[in-house]
């Protein structure tokens, strides 16, 4: 009979999610145009999820100090000691993206020599286990700083920006090129300049695989990274641009591809001074077409590398990338619908700023409209409703083993570095609220309040599972959480049986969805 009293509980609450997803509003009050806003939307909008410490800080040193910090954050990281160590112990810590890739193809060379079919098939799988574990250390360096690092803002936009700039693992050998990818191209560049960032994406060698520019080259033009630059990583689609200029830019990226050989290719005398090397990133002259380009109206003479950097420098101050580019910011943080009046903001910053992203943050924080858009709530995709649950829950305790999450957001279709096709996630709340998305969030509420769920138990050969209970009826539950939770939520969650029957329904209910 007790079974049956929770599983209807439950179901109550995941009737009241999918009345929430139909439209139901959640702000307690509506927030006036001119109001502050709430700290607590502030840390949701803003972080992976807020803590005890969070608001304690964000309060202690109000809005504008706090951002600050935020989006002028100290070189280092800050982890805690037990997170850093876990991070400095992974092999794509102390390896060098290289020399990864140098063993990937050395493995794989040796592979297709072998000729036994059953020894070519566990070669095979071990050679794809390789792989698949440099993917899951870098997912695990990832969610480690997204949990623990006081870098909270810039953690939050370095997976806006690697879901912008998308890569997928499983082409090729990303997979070793995939934590390189996130740590030197997308994290250092997420709070400064967007053309840097474009810049440092295109020099990677993850994208050029990816996107296949790699494959680029005079008399066999490859459009799909030109097409890609322009559709989803600058002006956007419907934004004036022609095909004319994909082909154009294709021609410019000739060239542009990755040499993992130690040695130099070949040129002529007169093009040897124009190759550029840097690690595995190549501007190869013999692959450049060199003739005179019409790109956005611009003339760009033929003359190598350096109409590379010019189409950037056009492409970073067009006006619909600051508006393609200010809106996708806007909707990832704020509202999957945010006020026009916030984007034309954040769109006059971006130009008058040069494309500053800490300045387009700075605007959208203290606009006028933000506290009412915050207010509203809105609904977490699966990262940031595992990462919320896991920081509420242990706070600075630091997590033994990332797998548990990792397994989480396979399941509800966000695995790092694993979406399939150049335009990322959705941001949008209808591609994470169907009843078989609920579900399994259901079923994730359970094992996360109902104890550990594997997180402290260490990885290796020894496993040792350490005890650990989620505390989500803590400081900050009491002091802010508790008044933002509706009346009918808070009936249901008065009837919980037991800590463990109180955590899963909390993180099962709409207030904590979003």
């Amino acid at each position: 009979m007790g079974i049956c009293i929770r599983t209807a509980t439950i179901l109550i609450v995941a009737c009241s999610i999918v009345r929430a997803s139909a439209g139901e509003r959640f702000d307690q009050a509506p927030a006036s145009a001119s109001a502050a806003p709430d700290p607590i939307r502030v840390l949701d909008c803003l972080t992976f999820g807020p803590t005890e410490a969070d608001l304690e800080k964000l309060r202690r040193d109000g809005l504008t100090r706090w951002l600050d910090g935020q989006l002028h954050p100290a070189g280092i990281d800050g982890l805690p000691l037990a997170a850093q160590a876990e991070i400095d112990a992974l092999s794509i810590s102390q390896k060098p993206m290289a020399t990864l890739v140098a063993d990937v193809a050395e493995k794989g060379k040796a592979l297709h020599a072998i000729t036994d079919p059953d020894l070519k098939r566990a070669a095979q799988q071990a050679f794809q286990q390789t792989l698949n574990d440099f993917a899951r250390q870098a997912a695990t360096r990832d969610i480690l700083r997204d949990l623990y690092a006081p870098t909270r803002l810039r953690e939050r936009m370095t997976w806006f920006w690697f879901n912008h700039f998308n890569v997928h693992q499983s082409k090729a050998d990303i997979r070793a090129m995939v934590g390189d990818y996130v740590d030197s191209a997308i994290r250092p560049h997420a709070l400064g300049r967007f053309r840097d960032l474009l810049g440092a994406t295109l020099h990677h060698p993850a994208m050029l695989r990816y996107l296949d520019n790699a494959r680029n080259a005079v008399g066999h033009i490859n459009e799909n990274y030109a097409r890609e630059i322009m559709e989803l990583h600058t002006m956007g689609v419907g934004s004036g641009y022609t095909q004319k200029d994909v082909e154009e830019l294709a021609r410019i990226l000739t060239g542009v591809g990755i040499d993992a050989s130690p040695q130099n290719p070949r040129l002529k005398p007169e093009l040897a001074g124009q190759l550029i090397r840097q690690g595995l990133f190549e501007f190869n002259p013999a692959r450049h077409d060199y003739g005179d380009k019409i790109f956005l109206g611009h003339h760009i003479a033929g003359r190598g590398y350096a109409e590379v950097e010019e189409a950037l420098d056009i492409l970073a101050t067009q006006p619909a990338t600051a508006r393609h580019i200010s809106r996708q910011i806007a909707v990832y943080l704020v509202s999957d619908n945010p006020p026009q009046a916030l984007i034309d903001r954040m769109t006059r910053s971006f130009l008058r700023t040069n494309g500053d992203i800490a300045s387009v943050l700075r605007t959208m924080v203290t606009a006028p409209e933000f506290a009412s858009a915050a207010a509203h709530g809105k609904f977490k995709d699966p990262v940031r409703y595992v990462l919320s649950a896991v920081r509420l829950a242990y706070g600075g305790k630091v997590i033994l083993n990332t797998a548990p999450i990792q397994g989480w957001l396979k399941r509800m279709a966000e695995g790092f570095y694993n979406h399939e096709t150049p335009d990322g996630y959705s941001l949008s709340e209808s591609s994470w609220n169907g009843p078989g998305q609920l579900a399994v969030r259901f079923e994730i509420a359970r094992q996360i309040g109902g104890g550990s769920a594997g997180l402290f138990k260490s990885e290796g050969p020894r496993q040792i599972d350490r005890p650990a209970f989620p505390q989500l009826q803590n400081a900050l539950y009491f002091a802010a959480l508790r008044r933002e939770l509706r009346p009918n939520t808070v009936a249901v969650l008065d009837q919980a049986v037991s800590p463990q029957e109180w955590n899963a329904l909390f993180l099962a209910s709409p207030d904590f969805m979003r």
